[in-house]
Formats: structure tokens, sequence, C-alpha cells
């Protein structure tokens, strides 16, 4: 396992007006041979080749949760690494990676809760959504991703309140 290299992987913690983030369902994937159907877990996702981790975070967005509505409002600073469990080695990816390096961010969903759709790339990862409280997030993840997620909650905690001027949180949106 060792010999393996780590993929390339870019992840999303998307924060609404409330200060709340979103977390996904995975679906079932036959013949994919992963695990974790059932689980919830962030938008995340490999990166193509020459493709920058901002690019791709959107892309990704894009990809699984049917939107790119969101601006980046900040950046892990380092790689964050996890290795699969042992039986999944060589299973899932095609065998070709031990893990994944991921590049992780903040972002601000700028749209509506209608723009997210499930359902808008062939091959859906997702079979559900809704908007957790950051501090949720370990206890969601699978067990191999968890210390990821407690990382991600201490250095993105900043984002994770309402903004001020947004619907719902009872301040008057400006006027123009």
């Amino acid at each position: 396992m060792s010999d393996l290299p780590y993929r390339p992987n870019v992840g999303a913690v998307l924060f609404n007006h409330e200060g709340r983030v979103l977390v996904a369902r995975r679906a079932p994937q036959p013949g994919r041979g992963e695990t974790g159907s059932g689980a919830w877990q962030l938008p995340q996702g490999g990166m193509d080749e020459g493709e920058s981790p901002r690019a791709a975070v959107l892309r990704e967005l894009a990809e699984e949760i049917g939107t790119d509505r969101a601006e980046i409002l900040a950046e892990h600073e380092e790689w964050l690494h996890y290795d699969l469990p042992e039986h999944l080695v060589g299973v899932v990816w095609g065998g070709k990676w031990r893990g994944q390096r991921q590049r992780w961010f903040a972002l601000r969903f700028t749209g509506q809760d209608s723009d997210i759709r499930l359902d808008a790339d062939a091959h859906q990862e997702f079979d559900a959504w809704r908007w957790a409280a950051l501090e949720e997030l370990p206890d969601l993840a699978v067990a191999f991703k968890r210390p990821i997620y407690e990382t991600l909650v201490r250095s993105f905690a900043r984002f994770a309140v309402p903004v001020a001027g947004q619907p719902g949180d009872g301040a008057s949106p400006p006027s123009s």
C-alpha cells in the first residue's frame, strides 16, 4: 500500500447565510467497490490533470450538487491526507491510489436551496442533502475521514456564523 500514491482531490465546506454547512448522503454506487453508501459527507472530488485546486472545487460542486453558485472564502493552508482502509486498497479507484491528498476550501453559497440539484450529473453521487452545524461533521464522517473533518471544523469555524443582511437572519437586506 505504501507504494501507491495519493489521489489529488479537493473538498468544499459550503456555508449558507446562516453559517450551516451542506452535507450530502452517499448514494449506492453499484459496481464501484466503494463503501460509505448512506454516509454523510462534504462534497469532494478528484482534480483533473493541470487543473488548479480553485477551479476544481467549483467544478466538483457543479458535478456533485448541481450548482457552482458559491464564492471561495478561504483555503486550508495545507494539503490533508487520508489512507483508505486496507480492505479497500486495490478496489476503489481501480486500485491506483492508497488514499487521497486533499485541498479544502470554505465557500459561501450564493444561490437558493432550489439551485442544489443532486441529479444534475449522469453519475449521481448523493441521494439526499441537508444543512448541518459545522460541529456535527466529525460525527457524520466515516471513521477514516474523521480526523480531516475535525481539522476542518477548527480551520473554518470563523465562517460558521450568520451573514448580516441575508434572508432569515432578522436583518433587513441592503436597499438599492
